[in-house]
This record gives structure tokens, sequence and C-alpha cells, in this order.
């Protein structure tokens, strides 16, 4: 038989059979499996071994003093919601109501919070929660899966991890670089601190709202940020935009201590924003190829000659970007590899954070408050951060370390001992 022919038999035998679909099946027998074996389970465990085993092994009420008399209905979590059992009772043989450890655990709100808020975080409507739920045994009563219930688990679980994220203990993080940046949320801004520590862990450290980027409300960020622990008194690489706010701020908080980087992606965004459409790629070209030598006088000369030539058509352009000219060339005085350089002359690390808030922040239809923008960012950063790698080059950091020590010492007072041993 040809090859051909072989194939078209194929074909037309395919065409005459009767194909029996089991994807659907499987996949519905294994959520019912799932659910079912778990509702049984439990309920064969409060059958036949009840309070007992409920019983931590530690209580002070020996079995011989504890009886069961009888059930009580309530409720516990399974599955994203609430469902309706019986609960047994225990008391002593006195009269006294005992309370069962197992069943704290197991009727506790805070398995649905979270349950809510990590569902809200991945795109999951208030209204199609019940639907993301697997299916349990349709004789078994639900609660707590309505709208509004969501809604407001939603709202608490994004206030503790607000909460939990305001409150985050500083003091044992060694942080070498600290990043700051803002975005916007309808009338509303967000500014987030995030911090690299010495073995390049990046992590979130804080958030503060306001209308913008003012000196008030930076100062107030970093305050609270020194209150929980991080170390003023050392030397710290501090990446911003270009805003003078956070300049000012960070200066009033950080003194020398503070080794200011501006933003190269912000720089060239603001230089090109001053130039005509037709010299954008142009200059933007011209810009990376002086960021990219790594060497500080030759991209300083080169920056300059490029200043100079847009001065006459374009004075707007060579002001912006003379102005803080220096500050985008501190990571490369200190020395740094290619890798760990690029990652911090910019703050796309919180750019690309902020991504995911974003992409949370589109299904808000309307912006309440700052409360409600706040409690929104933490549920998104805090996500973000699970997925948080080590910083790109951190293996180099060492180096940057070694820089900021010697930083330190340049401003650290001469001891008199030193002044006499010069002197004589």
């Amino acid at each position: 038989m040809k090859k051909s022919a072989k194939g078209k038999d194929g074909r037309k035998a395919a065409r005459g059979q009767r194909w029996l679909r089991l994807s659907g099946m499987v996949r519905e027998a294994l959520y019912d499996t799932g659910s079912e074996r778990a509702w049984r389970a439990w309920t064969k465990f409060w059958k036949w071994n009840g309070w007992r085993c409920a019983e931590s092994a530690t209580s002070i009420w020996p079995i011989a003093r504890r009886y069961a008399p009888g059930h009580v209905a309530s409720s516990l979590v399974m599955g994203g919601r609430r469902v309706a059992v019986q609960r047994p009772r225990a008391r002593t043989v006195e009269g006294h109501e005992l309370r069962l450890p197992s069943w704290r655990e197991w009727s506790a709100r805070d398995p649905l919070e979270e349950r809510a808020v990590e569902q809200m975080v991945l795109g999951v409507s208030t209204r199609g929660y019940a639907r993301s739920l697997e299916p349990l045994p349709e004789a078994v009563a639900v609660r707590g899966i309505s709208k509004s219930a969501v809604s407001a688990r939603f709202v608490y679980g994004t206030e503790r991890k607000l909460a939990a994220l305001m409150s985050r203990d500083l003091r044992e993080l060694r942080v070498v670089a600290l990043l700051i940046d803002g975005v916007h949320f309808g009338p509303h801004l967000v500014l987030a601190a995030v911090g690299v520590d010495e073995h390049g862990d990046k992590h979130v450290l804080g958030l503060r709202e306001g209308a913008t980027e003012n000196t008030t409300a930076v100062r107030a960020l970093l305050a609270d940020l020194v209150e929980r622990g991080l170390d003023n008194t050392r030397a710290l690489l501090i990446v911003i935009d270009g805003a003078k706010a956070l300049h000012k701020a960070v200066m009033e908080v950080f003194g020398a201590r503070a080794l200011i980087q501006r933003c190269r992606e912000h720089k060239k965004r603001n230089v090109t924003d001053a130039l005509p459409e037709r010299l954008r790629a142009a200059v933007r070209s011209a810009m990376n190829q002086a960021y990219a030598t790594r060497e500080t006088k030759r991209a300083r000369r080169l920056l300059e000659s490029l200043a100079r030539r847009l001065e006459h058509q374009h004075p707007g352009a060579a002001a912006s970007l003379r102005e803080g000219l220096e500050e985008t060339l501190t990571v490369m005085r200190l020395g740094l590899p290619e890798n760990l350089e690029r990652v911090l002359s910019s703050t796309n690390l919180i750019e690309n954070l902020f991504g995911r808030v974003r992409e949370i922040g589109r299904r808000v239809k309307r912006w309440q408050n700052g409360t409600m923008v706040l409690r929104w960012t933490a549920a998104g950063v805090l996500e973000a951060e699970r997925g948080f790698r080590k910083l790109v080059g951190y293996c180099a950091m060492p180096i940057l370390v070694a820089a900021l020590r010697a930083h330190d010492a340049k401003l650290e007072p001469k001891s008199q001992l030193d002044v006499a041993e010069k002197a004589a």
C-alpha cells in the first residue's frame, strides 16, 4: 500500500470512530473526588474521634473527666468558603465547657482572608469568586461567597498586609542601596522604597501616599524607615529620579552619608521630551554611548559635548542634560561591574515592581480614598515580592560595600593621635 493511500485510509478510519471525550469527565471527577474525600474525612474524624482527638495531648482535663453532651450548629473553613456543620460539644463532669484547639484552627478566618486576597490579586472579581472555588457536595450548605462577603474579607486582609508591611523591623537588614520612586493612581501618588542588602536580596521597605512627590511626603517616608531601624549613620547608595523634592528630602535625612544616583532612564526621558521627534533617537543613542564607556571622565566629556551641540537650537534640552549630570555618574565612580552598575543606575526595579500593582489597579473603577490605594498597593507589592530574585550582579556586592565603607572613612573625624603622628 502506498504511503498516501495509507494516510487516506487512516483518516477515513479516524472519521468513522466515535471518540470518548474524557478530558472534562476526568477533570470533574478529580475535583469531586478531592473535595468530597476531604469532606468525608472530616465528617469521619469528628464522628468517630470527635472531641477526644480534638483535645490536645497536654490538656489538664483527663478523658475520664470529660464527656460529649451533643452538637451545636456552627461552621468551618473549607476550600475558600465557610460550610455549615454540627460542632461537637465537650464538657467536664463539673459542667465546664471545653474549648477544642482543632476546631479553633479549622474555623479561623485567616485562610479565608488569604484566599480572597490571593484571588483578587490574581484577577478574580468578587462576582466570579464563587466560580473559582472547587465544588463541594450539593448537600453541604455553603456561606461566605457573596460579593459583599468576599469584598469585606479582601478589605480586612489587605489592611492586615498593609499594617504588616508598614511595621517591618529593619534593624537586622544591612541595606546598602535604597531605591525610591512613585506611581500615580488617579489623583493619588504612592511613594515606594525598596532596599537591597549586602547579599543582593531585595526588600520592600515602605509606602507613603501623597498628592505629589513633595519634600514633606518623601521626608515622612524616610523618617519612618529610620524610625523602624534603617541605619542613616552609614553611607548608603540612594537611587532617585530627577525630582528636586526627593533630592532635598534625602539630603535632609541622610546628609553627606547619601551617595545619590540619578536615574539615567528618567534623565534620558527628560532630555528627549524637550526635543523634536526627529532628534530623539539620535540623542538617546548618544547618551547611551556615554554611559556605556564606564569611564567617568570620558562619559562626562561626551555628555558635555552633547549639551554644547544642543545648546544653540534646543537650550531647554541642554539645560536638562546638564542639571544633575554628575549624579548620573555616581555608580560609575564607585567602580562597580557592568551588570551591577546597570541595575543600580536607574529605578527600573521599582517600575517593574509597580507593574504588578498597575495590573491590579486597572480593575478598580474609582479610587475612593488614599487608604484604598495603599491597601491595593500593599497587596500588589507583597505579591510581587514573593517572586523577587537576587539582584543582577549580586556576586559583586562586596565591591559596593567596600566603596561605601571607604566613603564613611572619609567622613569620619580624624583622631588626635593621627594628627599628632602627622605633626611629628
